[in-house]
């Protein structure tokens, strides 16, 4: 029998973010049961903690035993999505299905069952090229490609289950994601675990473009971190929005000669923003939230 008090959800538990927020879950005694259908074809390894309960479905199958998962739960942290872009476009409807009908599914699970909160991990992709620097969170929304238009959709369903039905709910918008566990393989695989990757194989680093975009990265801890800040604190009215990056962003080029000077360029892509930079102000008012790891110092600890 589960601790009504502290049985929470994780969904896409298995994955980069997602495994980080069932272990510092499970180091605060929460009872923590993750759905996920480890299917993520970026992820080149999945990761278990022996002390969670795991459920291998697909968030849109019906065969769910959601009474089994969701009865009692109190919080619900929703990561399970197509989480990159390059697979959104080769398949939209797809992506479509994962990230705006999945996600409605769960927000009408947790709205059955009475759970307290529901955290729902977006992108800072939404923001697209129309934003000034540093974005914050009243910029207007330019998605660019299946994955940030299909995000999007999620938000807004989101929204509406807090509006029309009273759940209690927080979005947040991720900026550049890096750190243990990170997906190393694709092309689309964050970043910095493709030059790393590619320098543990003594192979020739490669730049999307010019290099000269600039990315504001943000350490998965904090990542975590902010999700269990989230759910633990005071729903504002009104206020259930928050970017979370670090406030301070860096190029591409900068990135890659941390790591190696054996670089080439490679021809642009479709679809990605030029430059990311966060205005945290929000998250750091109302959750008390305050990265802790700079990404120079992080590549530069691991020589």
């Amino acid at each position: 029998m589960s601790n009504l008090k502290n049985k929470v959800i994780v969904t896409g538990g298995c994955g980069f973010i997602g495994s980080h927020l069932v272990d510092k879950l499970i180091e605060k005694k929460y009872d923590v049961y993750v759905i996920d259908d480890l299917s993520a074809e970026s992820n080149e390894q999945f990761y278990f903690n022996e002390s969670a309960k795991y459920y291998k479905f697909d968030i849109n199958d019906d065969s769910i035993p959601h009474k089994e998962i969701f009865e009692d739960a109190k919080y619900v942290f929703h990561l399970a999505a197509e989480s990159r872009i390059g697979p959104a476009i080769r398949n939209p409807v797809r992506a479509t299905e994962i990230n705006a009908v999945g996600t409605t599914k769960m927000l009408q699970y947790s709205r059955l069952y009475n759970v307290e909160k529901f955290i729902y991990s977006s992108t800072s992709s939404v923001y697209g090229n129309l934003c000034k620097l540093p974005t914050d969170e009243r910029e207007p929304i330019d998605c660019l490609n299946p994955y940030s238009a299909t995000k999007y959709s999620g938000e807004q369903m989101v929204e509406m289950y807090t509006k029309m039905y009273g759940l209690k709910t927080v979005i947040f918008r991720y900026f550049n994601v890096f750190g243990e566990r990170s997906p190393t393989t694709g092309p689309y695989a964050p970043v910095i675990g493709i030059f790393l990757r590619q320098k543990n194989n003594k192979e020739t680093l490669t730049i999307v473009g010019s290099g000269d975009q600039c990315r504001d990265f943000v350490h998965v801890y904090d990542i975590a971190n902010v999700n269990i800040l989230a759910a633990e604190s005071e729903t504002h009215e009104g206020r259930n929005l928050y970017n979370i990056g670090t406030g301070e962003n860096i190029s591409i080029n900068d990135i890659a000669k941390l790591i190696s000077h054996d670089i080439t360029h490679i021809p642009p892509r479709d679809g990605e923003a030029e430059h990311t930079l966060a205005n945290i102000t929000e998250a750091e008012k109302h959750l008390n939230y305050k990265p802790s790891m700079n990404v120079k110092d992080w590549i530069l600890n691991l020589k």
